[in-house]
């Protein structure tokens, strides 16, 4: 039996796998000075400020914090200020405040898995968090100029973050959030990520990628299919959070052994109040099938190794197990 490492690099690799890769369980996810300090709120707890000025709450029963974005708590609300209220915040710090993540990052079996760095919101995130996601959205058109100039901002402190990360942790999974549309569409145009996103994203990676680390990991639970091929240009090897919105047979067909696909299991179908076990037994037994064995990893779309109703994301990990027997014999 291939243990969960081997299990996840014959399955990204096209080779033998002999069972599902069952979610999360490849990763081993450690914090960081920055992470451990940059405040941010618990399910049903806010608002609170983070190091970037950035009001979030977290509403009960919602699968994740969001910006507050009235007028008294928009950061940049006119982007070509942007230099004098957005103020990129410290990420370097002294051995002795590393040496605990350090020694979490030693108990790792990493026969078993990966030490994962984990980063969260992304470049385009951070954008209409600082702004707003309308006003951003029209910034793109009205102001490209100060967008472009706040896009690299972001990037260096990114850089400068990831030297950081990587000279002390020495992490081997990069796990990165960016949502890049709803799930009808992208936010943006092909064409306009292109212009914008795509250089920030090959720099952002390739670093991690030229700093030892093996696995690049993208969570965007949204449609998204229409960047794929930008995806495999920044060097992901798996997109988490893909919904059946993007016709995931389909891409596999496409792109398997250039990109795996890591969801397929919507997280509103399964993760609602009042869930069943016969509910999650159809969605995985359903995705699984549909979906085959080869470049694709059986998940719920959320962006983690969680659930907002208890119980939701151990059912469908026990589900994975049982399409396991039956489809890899």
């Amino acid at each position: 039996m291939l243990t969960i490492r081997e299990n996840l690099l014959e399955t990204i690799r096209g080779g033998k796998p002999d069972r599902y890769v069952n979610q999360f369980e490849f990763m081993a996810t450690i914090q960081n000075p920055f992470s451990a300090t940059n405040p941010g709120p618990k399910p049903g707890q806010g608002p609170v400020v983070n190091k970037w000025g950035i009001t979030r709450v977290w509403p009960e029963g919602t699968p994740g914090p969001f910006p507050i974005h009235d007028e008294a708590h928009i950061v940049c609300p006119d982007v070509t200020k942007w230099r004098d209220v957005v103020h990129a915040p410290n990420v370097v710090f002294s051995d002795e405040e590393w040496a605990p993540f350090l020694e979490k990052a030693k108990a790792v079996d990493r026969s078993r898995q990966f030490v994962t760095h984990y980063v969260a919101p992304g470049i385009f995130e951070q954008c209409h968090y600082l702004m707003e996601i309308q006003n951003c959205l029209i910034n793109f058109y009205e102001e490209p100029e100060a967008m472009h100039e706040l896009i690299d901002y972001l990037t260096e402190w990114e850089l400068h973050y990831a030297e950081e990360v990587c000279s002390h942790l020495k992490p081997e999974a990069l796990f990165h959030h960016d949502d890049w549309g709803s799930q009808q569409s992208t936010f943006l145009s092909p064409e306009m990520f292109k212009e914008f996103y795509l250089p920030a994203y090959k720099k952002v990676y390739g670093y991690y990628r030229d700093h030892g680390v093996q696995l690049i990991i993208h969570h965007s639970d949204s449609y998204a299919a229409t960047l794929v091929p930008f995806m495999i240009e920044m060097g992901v090897d798996i997109w988490q959070g893909v919904m059946r919105t993007n016709n995931i047979p389909e891409l596999i067909s496409k792109y398997g052994g250039q990109i795996t696909f890591m969801g397929g299991i919507d997280s509103a179908t399964v993760d609602f109040p009042g869930w069943t076990p016969e509910v999650v037994e159809k969605e995985v037994r359903e995705t699984c099938e549909a979906c085959g064995t080869r470049f694709f990893i059986p998940n719920t779309s959320q962006g983690g190794a969680m659930s907002t109703y208890p119980g939701v994301y151990e059912a469908v990990s026990a589900e994975i197990d049982k399409m396991s027997k039956k489809l890899f014999g």
